[in-house]
């Protein structure tokens, strides 16, 4: 039953969701939640490992709830339920979209889909931050001093990086400079 529920709820997710893995993220929180998979804590640190570990994110986080859920069963079902629709999607968009893309009503149908995309990219954002700086649940608030700390550290060492050498420091190294300080504060 569990494998099955898997791969539905993973496949809905993959049906209904535009704009890559940070736009799924919000309709993965909700059915996570409902279903009692993961709770919000431990759903904050699965999507900070999943941002940090290769490949796509809603992949990611869909690998770990199956294995959470189902073992390597779980795990490949739900993998299988969250690409499948994307994958059939291409498929035919690709077969077909060439000829369609020069048709005004085509293209004013995904220029209208990038602002929602963006709003939901941002909702998450926002959630995550008031979530891990602030605590921030249905029953109050409590600020976590350590997270505050690293996310200011790191925002100013993004900052100095972008002024000094005049480009954008690497995500990457902004991911593994925010673990080594994570196990400094948090090991204090």
């Amino acid at each position: 039953m569990i494998y099955l529920q898997l791969f539905l709820t993973f496949l809905e997710i993959g049906a209904v969701s535009f704009g890559g893995g940070y736009a799924m993220i919000p309709l993965i929180r909700e059915k996570v939640l409902s279903h009692g998979w993961l709770g919000e804590e431990e759903l904050l640190n699965m999507i900070a490992v999943s941002e940090s570990t290769p490949g796509p994110i809603a992949v990611n986080m869909a690998t770990f709830i199956g294995s959470e859920q189902g073992g390597i069963f779980g795990a490949m079902l739900a993998t299988l339920g969250v690409v499948l629709p994307s994958f059939i999607i291409i498929l035919l968009i690709s077969s077909v979209i060439t000829g369609f893309l020069k048709y005004k009503g085509v293209k004013a149908v995904l220029g209208g889909i990038r602002p929602c995309v963006v709003g939901l990219i941002t909702g998450v954002g926002v959630t995550m931050l008031l979530t891990t700086l602030l605590g921030l649940t249905a029953d109050g608030f409590s600020v976590d001093l350590g997270a505050v700390i690293i996310f200011a550290i790191v925002t100013l060492i993004a900052f100095l990086w972008q002024k000094i050498k005049k480009k954008k420091i690497s995500p990457i190294l902004l991911i593994v400079i925010s673990a080594v300080l994570g196990m400094i504060v948090y090991s204090l």
